[in-house]
Protein backbone atom coordinates (compact mmCIF):
# COMPACT_ATOMS: atom_id res chain seq x y z
CA UNK A 1 0.00 0.00 0.00
CA UNK A 2 1.38 3.84 -0.74
CA UNK A 3 0.35 5.58 2.95
CA UNK A 4 -0.36 8.73 0.91
CA UNK A 5 -3.69 10.43 0.64
CA UNK A 6 -6.47 8.77 -1.66
CA UNK A 7 -6.47 9.30 -5.36
CA UNK A 8 -9.35 11.47 -6.10
CA UNK A 9 -7.75 14.15 -3.30
CA UNK A 10 -4.31 14.15 -5.24
CA UNK A 11 -6.35 14.62 -8.56
CA UNK A 12 -8.43 17.35 -7.18
CA UNK A 13 -5.91 19.63 -5.95
CA UNK A 14 -3.96 19.37 -8.86
CA UNK A 15 -6.91 20.55 -10.58
CA UNK A 16 -7.33 23.64 -8.80
CA UNK A 17 -3.77 24.54 -9.37
CA UNK A 18 -4.31 23.72 -13.63
CA UNK A 19 -7.78 24.20 -14.54
CA UNK A 20 -7.31 28.28 -14.01
CA UNK A 21 -4.18 28.18 -16.32
CA UNK A 22 -6.14 26.06 -19.11
CA UNK A 23 -9.44 28.27 -18.58
CA UNK A 24 -7.11 31.73 -19.25
CA UNK A 25 -5.30 29.62 -21.96
CA UNK A 26 -8.80 28.94 -24.04
CA UNK A 27 -10.25 32.34 -23.20
CA UNK A 28 -7.35 33.65 -25.46
CA UNK A 29 -8.64 31.72 -28.73
CA UNK A 30 -10.76 33.05 -31.43
CA UNK A 31 -14.47 32.50 -31.05
CA UNK A 32 -14.94 29.81 -33.23
CA UNK A 33 -12.21 28.38 -31.57
CA UNK A 34 -12.85 28.80 -28.10
CA UNK A 35 -16.46 27.65 -28.25
CA UNK A 36 -15.84 23.92 -28.95
CA UNK A 37 -12.17 24.28 -27.13
CA UNK A 38 -14.16 25.05 -24.05
CA UNK A 39 -17.03 22.34 -24.70
CA UNK A 40 -14.28 19.79 -24.87
CA UNK A 41 -12.88 20.52 -21.42
CA UNK A 42 -16.43 20.84 -20.08
CA UNK A 43 -16.24 17.00 -20.34
CA UNK A 44 -12.63 16.05 -19.64
CA UNK A 45 -11.29 13.44 -17.62
CA UNK A 46 -10.24 12.53 -14.30
CA UNK A 47 -6.59 15.00 -15.18
CA UNK A 48 -4.20 11.78 -13.98
CA UNK A 49 -1.39 13.71 -16.33
CA UNK A 50 -1.33 17.23 -14.70
CA UNK A 51 -1.32 15.69 -11.30
CA UNK A 52 1.47 13.79 -12.21
CA UNK A 53 2.92 16.84 -13.04
CA UNK A 54 2.78 18.48 -10.01
CA UNK A 55 3.24 15.95 -7.95
CA UNK A 56 6.68 15.79 -9.63
CA UNK A 57 7.83 18.59 -8.89
CA UNK A 58 6.57 18.35 -5.04
CA UNK A 59 8.44 14.84 -4.97
CA UNK A 60 12.22 17.06 -5.68
CA UNK A 61 11.20 19.55 -2.76
CA UNK A 62 9.68 22.36 -5.19
CA UNK A 63 6.25 23.94 -4.76
CA UNK A 64 3.11 22.77 -6.67
CA UNK A 65 2.97 26.08 -8.67
CA UNK A 66 6.56 24.87 -9.86
CA UNK A 67 4.65 22.15 -12.03
CA UNK A 68 1.73 23.98 -13.03
CA UNK A 69 3.43 24.95 -16.58
CA UNK A 70 3.86 21.06 -17.85
CA UNK A 71 0.85 20.14 -16.27
CA UNK A 72 -1.28 22.78 -18.36
CA UNK A 73 0.89 21.89 -21.17
CA UNK A 74 1.00 18.30 -21.13
CA UNK A 75 -2.86 18.10 -20.38
CA UNK A 76 -3.55 20.44 -23.68
CA UNK A 77 -1.43 17.79 -25.40
CA UNK A 78 -3.53 14.86 -24.45
CA UNK A 79 -6.77 16.58 -25.09
CA UNK A 80 -5.28 17.51 -28.48
CA UNK A 81 -4.62 14.08 -29.15
CA UNK A 82 -7.86 12.64 -27.89
CA UNK A 83 -9.88 15.34 -30.37
CA UNK A 84 -8.16 14.01 -32.98
CA UNK A 85 -8.22 10.42 -31.78
CA UNK A 86 -11.99 10.54 -32.06
CA UNK A 87 -12.21 12.00 -35.54
CA UNK A 88 -9.80 8.95 -36.26
CA UNK A 89 -11.90 6.25 -35.05
CA UNK A 90 -14.77 7.66 -35.72
CA UNK A 91 -16.22 8.12 -32.59
CA UNK A 92 -19.34 10.45 -32.23
CA UNK A 93 -19.18 9.96 -27.98
CA UNK A 94 -17.19 10.52 -25.11
CA UNK A 95 -17.57 10.30 -21.69
CA UNK A 96 -21.60 10.22 -22.56
CA UNK A 97 -21.20 13.22 -24.89
CA UNK A 98 -20.91 14.13 -28.32
CA UNK A 99 -17.69 14.40 -29.38
CA UNK A 100 -16.29 18.21 -30.41
CA UNK A 101 -16.18 16.52 -34.60
CA UNK A 102 -19.30 15.15 -33.81
CA UNK A 103 -21.05 18.54 -32.79
CA UNK A 104 -19.53 21.14 -34.49
CA UNK A 105 -18.04 18.86 -37.85
CA UNK A 106 -14.63 17.17 -38.34
CA UNK A 107 -12.78 20.22 -39.91
CA UNK A 108 -13.52 22.41 -36.67
CA UNK A 109 -11.59 19.30 -34.47
CA UNK A 110 -8.99 19.33 -36.52
CA UNK A 111 -8.32 22.27 -36.25
CA UNK A 112 -9.30 22.88 -32.22
CA UNK A 113 -6.81 20.09 -31.65
CA UNK A 114 -4.28 21.93 -33.65
CA UNK A 115 -4.48 24.93 -31.26
CA UNK A 116 -4.58 22.72 -27.93
CA UNK A 117 -1.04 21.78 -29.75
CA UNK A 118 -0.08 25.13 -29.77
CA UNK A 119 -1.00 26.46 -26.68
CA UNK A 120 0.82 23.46 -25.05
CA UNK A 121 4.17 24.52 -25.88
CA UNK A 122 3.14 28.58 -25.59
CA UNK A 123 2.61 27.43 -21.63
CA UNK A 124 6.16 26.17 -21.33
CA UNK A 125 7.89 28.80 -23.34
CA UNK A 126 5.59 32.18 -22.53
CA UNK A 127 8.83 32.35 -20.14
CA UNK A 128 11.27 30.73 -21.76
CA UNK A 129 14.36 30.07 -18.70
CA UNK A 130 16.37 27.12 -18.81
CA UNK A 131 13.87 24.90 -17.09
CA UNK A 132 11.34 25.47 -19.10
CA UNK A 133 12.90 25.66 -22.51
CA UNK A 134 14.44 21.65 -21.44
CA UNK A 135 10.95 20.79 -20.42
CA UNK A 136 9.34 22.29 -24.58
CA UNK A 137 12.21 19.98 -25.62
CA UNK A 138 11.23 17.28 -23.68
CA UNK A 139 7.96 17.61 -24.58
CA UNK A 140 8.53 17.83 -28.33
CA UNK A 141 9.72 14.14 -27.84
CA UNK A 142 6.99 12.99 -26.16
CA UNK A 143 4.62 14.19 -28.63
CA UNK A 144 6.70 12.51 -31.25
CA UNK A 145 6.46 9.58 -30.22
CA UNK A 146 2.84 9.72 -29.25
CA UNK A 147 2.28 10.56 -32.97
CA UNK A 148 4.52 7.20 -34.00
CA UNK A 149 2.59 5.45 -31.66
CA UNK A 150 -0.60 6.45 -32.96
CA UNK A 151 0.54 5.77 -36.60
CA UNK A 152 1.22 2.56 -35.39
CA UNK A 153 -1.68 1.53 -33.93
CA UNK A 154 -3.71 2.20 -37.38
CA UNK A 155 -1.29 0.79 -39.45
CA UNK A 156 -2.16 -2.11 -36.98
CA UNK A 157 -5.62 -2.52 -38.80
CA UNK A 158 -3.98 -3.38 -42.27
CA UNK A 159 -1.40 -5.87 -40.86
CA UNK A 160 -2.67 -9.65 -41.40
CA UNK A 161 -0.60 -9.97 -38.25
CA UNK A 162 0.80 -8.49 -34.93
CA UNK A 163 2.75 -9.84 -32.03
CA UNK A 164 2.35 -8.62 -28.90
CA UNK A 165 6.01 -7.07 -28.65
CA UNK A 166 4.22 -4.66 -31.54
CA UNK A 167 1.71 -4.09 -29.63
CA UNK A 168 3.59 -2.79 -26.49
CA UNK A 169 5.95 -0.90 -28.61
CA UNK A 170 2.74 0.93 -29.91
CA UNK A 171 1.57 1.50 -26.60
CA UNK A 172 4.83 2.58 -25.14
CA UNK A 173 4.82 5.72 -27.71
CA UNK A 174 1.03 6.36 -28.04
CA UNK A 175 0.42 6.56 -24.20
CA UNK A 176 3.21 5.61 -21.96
CA UNK A 177 5.42 8.50 -23.82
CA UNK A 178 3.00 11.68 -22.32
CA UNK A 179 2.69 9.60 -19.14
CA UNK A 180 6.39 9.47 -18.46
CA UNK A 181 6.65 13.41 -19.55
CA UNK A 182 4.23 13.30 -17.17
CA UNK A 183 5.26 12.17 -14.49
CA UNK A 184 9.28 14.20 -14.71
CA UNK A 185 7.78 17.80 -16.47
CA UNK A 186 7.58 18.63 -12.85
CA UNK A 187 11.29 17.97 -11.87
CA UNK A 188 12.52 18.98 -14.99
CA UNK A 189 11.13 22.49 -14.19
CA UNK A 190 12.54 22.37 -10.72
CA UNK A 191 16.23 21.88 -11.92
CA UNK A 192 16.04 18.41 -10.50
CA UNK A 193 19.40 16.22 -11.33
CA UNK A 194 19.16 13.89 -14.16
CA UNK A 195 19.16 11.18 -12.31
CA UNK A 196 15.53 11.56 -10.55
CA UNK A 197 14.38 12.98 -13.59
CA UNK A 198 15.08 9.49 -15.12
CA UNK A 199 13.48 7.65 -12.63
CA UNK A 200 10.07 9.31 -12.33
CA UNK A 201 10.23 9.12 -16.59
CA UNK A 202 10.37 5.32 -15.95
CA UNK A 203 7.82 5.07 -13.37
CA UNK A 204 5.48 7.02 -15.86
CA UNK A 205 6.59 5.03 -18.56
CA UNK A 206 5.68 1.64 -17.12
CA UNK A 207 2.25 3.06 -16.23
CA UNK A 208 1.58 4.39 -19.36
CA UNK A 209 1.69 0.55 -20.43
CA UNK A 210 -0.05 -0.70 -16.81
CA UNK A 211 -2.71 2.47 -17.91
CA UNK A 212 -3.39 1.23 -21.39
CA UNK A 213 -3.48 -2.39 -20.67
CA UNK A 214 -6.13 -1.42 -18.23
CA UNK A 215 -7.89 0.85 -21.21
CA UNK A 216 -7.54 -1.93 -23.82
CA UNK A 217 -10.03 -4.44 -20.77
CA UNK A 218 -11.90 -1.64 -20.82
CA UNK A 219 -12.78 -1.32 -24.01
CA UNK A 220 -13.96 -4.70 -24.35
CA UNK A 221 -15.33 -5.71 -21.22
CA UNK A 222 -16.08 -2.42 -19.47
CA UNK A 223 -19.51 -0.91 -18.43
CA UNK A 224 -20.49 1.90 -20.87
CA UNK A 225 -21.95 3.97 -17.69
CA UNK A 226 -17.94 4.26 -16.50
CA UNK A 227 -16.12 4.07 -20.20
CA UNK A 228 -18.71 6.72 -21.80
CA UNK A 229 -18.69 4.73 -25.10
CA UNK A 230 -20.37 1.60 -26.55
CA UNK A 231 -19.59 -1.90 -25.01
CA UNK A 232 -17.32 -3.89 -26.51
CA UNK A 233 -16.45 -0.17 -28.75
CA UNK A 234 -13.16 -1.55 -29.55
CA UNK A 235 -14.28 -4.86 -31.01
CA UNK A 236 -16.57 -3.73 -32.97
CA UNK A 237 -13.57 -1.33 -34.43
CA UNK A 238 -11.88 -4.97 -34.95
CA UNK A 239 -8.90 -2.60 -33.01
CA UNK A 240 -5.88 -5.53 -32.35
CA UNK A 241 -5.37 -3.88 -28.65
CA UNK A 242 -3.62 -6.29 -25.95
CA UNK A 243 -6.03 -8.73 -25.44
CA UNK A 244 -6.78 -9.09 -28.80
CA UNK A 245 -3.44 -9.23 -30.04
CA UNK A 246 -2.75 -11.70 -26.79
CA UNK A 247 -5.76 -14.46 -28.16
CA UNK A 248 -4.73 -13.95 -32.19
CA UNK A 249 -1.24 -15.45 -31.33
CA UNK A 250 -2.35 -18.17 -28.58
CA UNK A 251 -1.85 -20.91 -31.41
CA UNK A 252 -5.22 -22.52 -30.90
CA UNK A 253 -8.40 -22.54 -32.69
CA UNK A 254 -9.96 -19.88 -31.23
CA UNK A 255 -7.06 -17.71 -32.39
CA UNK A 256 -8.37 -19.42 -36.32
CA UNK A 257 -11.61 -18.26 -35.60
CA UNK A 258 -11.07 -14.93 -33.99
CA UNK A 259 -9.04 -14.05 -37.03
CA UNK A 260 -11.61 -15.54 -39.02
CA UNK A 261 -14.34 -12.30 -37.83
CA UNK A 262 -11.95 -10.08 -37.44
CA UNK A 263 -11.71 -10.63 -41.31
CA UNK A 264 -15.02 -9.44 -41.68
CA UNK A 265 -15.52 -5.73 -43.15
CA UNK A 266 -17.67 -4.90 -40.39
CA UNK A 267 -19.16 -6.81 -36.88
CA UNK A 268 -22.94 -7.03 -36.25
CA UNK A 269 -23.66 -7.43 -32.25
CA UNK A 270 -23.84 -10.79 -32.50
CA UNK A 271 -20.03 -10.63 -33.82
CA UNK A 272 -18.80 -8.32 -31.20
CA UNK A 273 -20.23 -10.74 -28.61
CA UNK A 274 -18.81 -13.91 -30.24
CA UNK A 275 -15.13 -12.03 -30.51
CA UNK A 276 -15.36 -10.95 -26.68
CA UNK A 277 -15.92 -14.76 -25.83
CA UNK A 278 -13.02 -15.91 -28.03
CA UNK A 279 -10.63 -13.18 -26.79
CA UNK A 280 -11.22 -14.03 -23.16
CA UNK A 281 -10.85 -18.37 -23.83
CA UNK A 282 -8.09 -17.16 -25.81
CA UNK A 283 -6.45 -15.76 -22.72
CA UNK A 284 -6.15 -12.21 -23.59
CA UNK A 285 -8.39 -11.09 -20.60
CA UNK A 286 -6.11 -12.52 -18.24
CA UNK A 287 -2.54 -12.16 -19.99
CA UNK A 288 -3.75 -8.52 -20.13
CA UNK A 289 -4.16 -8.32 -16.51
CA UNK A 290 -0.95 -9.70 -16.11
CA UNK A 291 0.59 -7.29 -18.22
CA UNK A 292 -1.16 -4.32 -16.07
CA UNK A 293 0.27 -6.29 -13.01
CA UNK A 294 4.11 -6.73 -13.99
CA UNK A 295 4.02 -2.50 -15.23
CA UNK A 296 2.78 -1.46 -12.08
CA UNK A 297 5.39 -3.41 -10.53
CA UNK A 298 8.14 -2.32 -12.42
CA UNK A 299 7.20 1.32 -11.91
CA UNK A 300 7.03 0.77 -8.29
CA UNK A 301 10.73 -0.45 -8.64
CA UNK A 302 11.66 2.78 -10.61
CA UNK A 303 10.41 4.95 -7.55
CA UNK A 304 11.94 2.60 -5.06
CA UNK A 305 15.13 3.38 -7.53
CA UNK A 306 15.15 7.09 -6.33
CA UNK A 307 13.79 6.82 -3.10
CA UNK A 308 16.80 7.26 -1.54
CA UNK A 309 17.96 10.16 -3.02
CA UNK A 310 18.53 12.97 -0.17
CA UNK A 311 16.41 15.28 -2.80
CA UNK A 312 13.57 13.16 -3.19
CA UNK A 313 10.54 13.62 -0.34
CA UNK A 314 9.29 10.51 0.74
CA UNK A 315 5.78 11.56 1.09
CA UNK A 316 5.47 13.03 -1.93
CA UNK A 317 6.28 9.48 -3.54
CA UNK A 318 3.44 7.77 -1.63
CA UNK A 319 1.20 9.76 -2.93
CA UNK A 320 2.67 8.74 -6.43
CA UNK A 321 2.42 5.21 -5.15
CA UNK A 322 -1.29 5.94 -4.54
CA UNK A 323 -1.97 7.11 -7.79
CA UNK A 324 -0.31 4.57 -9.42
CA UNK A 325 -2.91 2.20 -7.35
CA UNK A 326 -5.60 4.62 -8.26
CA UNK A 327 -4.59 4.06 -12.40
CA UNK A 328 -4.15 0.18 -12.41
CA UNK A 329 -7.07 -0.68 -10.01
CA UNK A 330 -9.87 0.89 -12.54
CA UNK A 331 -12.78 -1.55 -12.02
CA UNK A 332 -12.70 -3.66 -15.21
Amino acid sequence: MSGGPPAPAILERARDLVDPVIAAALGGLCDELRVPAQYHFQGRGKGTRPALAILSAEAVGAPPQTGVPGAAAIELIHDFSLIHDDIIDNDAERRHRATVWAKFGVGVGVVVGDALHALAFEALISDPTPPRVKAAKHLAKAVSEMIAGQSMDMAFEDRPSVTLEDCLAMEQGKTGALLSYAASVGAILAGADDEVIHGLAEYGAHMGVAFQAVDDLLGIWGDPERTGKPKGADLRERKKSVPVVIALNSGTSVADDLAELYARPQLEAGDVDAARALVDVGGGREGTQALARTHYGLAMSALDSISDNESVVAEVVGEMRSLAEFIVGRDF
